[in-house]
């Protein structure tokens, strides 16, 4: 079996470090948080798949989401709210390192 890609590894990281959603005060350091480890495609790609999971009777496009990353990160978050949001996903499993392992992708690991 093989293992899970970073971007199916991220969404699952945030599903169990979130079960009820990501509030709105979390969105900021959150992504703070993936924009270190994922390309910009791929933060969108989770914001899509998550708000659509999350209500799937509400349209969301692309173009929403990069708007919404847009907005929420012209805000920097304090070292607090990152370090909040990055040892609630920890606990879930999310690979917190000060260097990234390697330059491939699948194994690439988050700096904070």
């Amino acid at each position: 079996m093989s293992s899970p890609s970073l971007f199916e590894s991220a969404v699952n990281w945030i599903r169990t470090g979130y079960p009820n959603g990501v509030p709105a005060t979390d969105f900021p350091p959150l992504l703070a948080l993936l924009v270190r480890t994922l390309s910009e495609r791929e933060v969108t790609d989770i914001g899509l798949r998550l708000a659509r999971e999350n209500d799937p009777d509400t349209p969301v496009t692309e173009e929403l989401i990069r708007n919404a990353i847009a907005k929420v990160t012209d805000e920097t978050p304090t070292d607090a709210e990152i370090n909040q949001v990055a040892g609630r996903l920890a606990a879930a499993g999310w690979p917190l390192a000060t260097q990234p392992e390697s330059e491939d992708p699948q194994t690439t690991k988050v700096a904070v």
